[in-house]
Parts: C-alpha cells; structure tokens; sequence
C-alpha cells in the first residue's frame, strides 16, 4: 500500500512537470501550427535563468522574471527570425527551430560552462510536506504539482473566459476576419509564441533544482516533450495533460518496480541456462526498460489512434 501510494504521487508530481513543459509547444503549435524544436531549450534557459537570479536576490523573484525574460526572448525570435520564415511552410520553420536550439545551447555553454550549476531548492522549500506510513514527501513535489495545476487554471480562464484568449484562437481559424476588426494578428502571434516560451521557462525554473542544471538538460526532456504531445494528440492541452500524467506514472512504477521476464519464470517453477541467446534479454527489468516505455507508448498510439489520445486536428 506504502510502495503504491508512494509511486503514484511520485509519478503524479512527474508527470505535472512533463505537462509544464509540453503545454506551452501545445499552446503554439494549437494557436500557430509551428512545431518548436526548440522548446527544451527554452526550458533550459529557465533553470539557468532562475538559477542566475536566485543567487542574486532569491528564489521567489527568479519565479517570475526568469519566465517573463524566456517570454521577452521568445517573443523576439518570432518576431525577427520565425515570422520571416513563417510563410515558406512547415519545413523552413522546423529547420530554423532545430538551429535555434543548437545555438542555446553554444550560449549556454559559453556562459556558464559545461558542467552543471549548482541550482539549489530554496531553504522554505526543502524538507517534507508529510509522512506517508515511513516514507516522507517532499515539500518540493507538492509545490511543483501546485504551480503546475495553478498554470493550468491560468490558462483556461485565459483562453475560455477573457477577449484576448478569444482574438486568440479567432486569430488561428479566422485571421482576416480579425484584421478586419482592428486586431494585429502577427503581433497575437508574436504574444502566443512568448507566451508559450514563458510556460518553457517556469517549468525551468521549477523543474532545474528539482533535476540538474546542465546544457545537456534540453536534450534530456525535448523528446519526452514531443512523446506527451504526440500521444495526448497534437494541439489538445487536455490531452498534453492526460499524456503527461500517464507517462509520469509509467516511467515512475517502471523505475521502482525490479520485476523482469526471467524472475516471472522462476516463479512459476522454470529455468533458464545463462548460457542461453535470449537469457540477457529475459534479465532485462521494468527498471532497465525504463527509459522507452514513452517512446513504445508513442508507437503504439501512432499504430492504434494517429491522432493521439484526445487529438482531433489532423497535424
């Protein structure tokens, strides 16, 4: 009961942070149809960003101008470098976001070296929220689930309740008609892309003292990105939040779990010879395995829903 209630809060707190991240590509590609490549390292700059200002004048103002400074940066890429290629298709636009990302992370090189940084959880921050029978949760866990959940609320009454999360998605489906009523959609665009930066860069900020703080950091989780966007369904921040959370439970009972083929097998009375070609493939456990479970999930939903589980554009 212990293991269980553990792994699935453990898991939950995971997976929030994975929708941290993939709601703001969501947001942009749902609003503008570009597929950011280089949304991770958006992310990245986040942590270093908050990691530079939490050591300056503490971690509560890093929380909010390290995102705001992603959301500025994010802005004049769409603005200077996106828009111009936004209108020769799908193609240029992945081309100049793949670049981009290889070019964040030269910088980051450059400026903070190649090791990690040491990014810190904050003092009010470090200790458990409660004991669970023997095993304590950290207060950290419960604080990135918090903001996760709150950012979430934030953007529904945005889009949903609020004239500029209307002039937004008018602006997708019907851009002229929006012109027409005085609206500068270029400039909704250019607000979308740094907005969903900004997303990229609190996640940063949360989720860089929870990990490490390294430029290999946007590698790690820029794939990920993609299988939680991919499998909730391209465009739906309510599947991007199913996905996010099912991965997260996934990966995180996959890792606590050392269950293989082969200790099934003794179980049930049989043996195998070490010797045997397929026995470090039967050795092979839940944990070791750990790493591809989202990318087989990814391949199933592909095979069995191409359009992911709550998906309805067709990409």
């Amino acid at each position: 009961m212990e293991f269980t209630i553990t792994s699935i809060l453990n898991g939950l707190s995971y997976g929030l942070l994975l929708f941290m991240l993939s709601a703001g590509l969501t947001l942009i590609f749902s609003m503008m149809g570009v597929l950011n490549f280089a949304h991770a390292s958006f992310y990245m700059l986040g942590a270093y960003f908050g990691y530079a200002i939490s050591t300056t004048i503490g971690f509560w103002p890093a929380l909010i101008i390290a995102p705001l400074m992603v959301g500025l940066i994010g802005a004049g890429v769409e603005r200077y470098g996106l828009r111009s290629v936004h209108k020769y298709g799908h193609i240029p636009e992945l081309l100049f976001t793949f670049g981009l990302s290889y070019v964040i992370v030269e910088l980051v090189q450059l400026i903070w070296g190649r090791a990690a940084v040491p990014y810190k959880i904050p003092a009010e921050l470090d200790g458990p929220l409660f004991t669970l029978f023997t095993t304590a949760f950290p207060i950290y866990r419960g604080f990135m689930m918090l903001v996760a959940m709150l950012m979430l609320v934030a953007i529904y009454l945005v889009l949903k309740h609020t004239r500029i999360g209307l002039v937004i998605q008018a602006s997708l489906t019907h851009p002229d008609t929006v012109e027409a009523l005085g609206h500068n959609v270029p400039r909704v665009f250019m607000l979308v892309f740094g907005g969903g930066c900004a997303l990229a860069g609190l996640a940063g900020v949360i989720g860089g003292n929870a990990f490490v703080t390294e430029p290999a950091m946007a590698g790690t989780v820029g794939s990920i990105i993609f299988v939680v966007v991919v499998v909730g369904g391209m465009g739906s921040l309510s599947g991007a939040l199913l996905a996010s959370i099912l991965i997260g439970q996934i990966q995180t009972f996959a890792v606590a779990l050392d269950w293989s083929l082969l200790s099934i097998i003794k179980i049930m009375g049989s043996t195998v010879a070490a010797d045997a070609p397929y026995y470090r493939v039967l050795s092979l456990t839940l944990a070791e395995m750990a790493p591809i479970l989202p990318y087989l999930l990814l391949l199933l939903v592909l095979i069995f829903r191409p359009k992911g589980l709550l998906g309805n554009r067709e990409g």
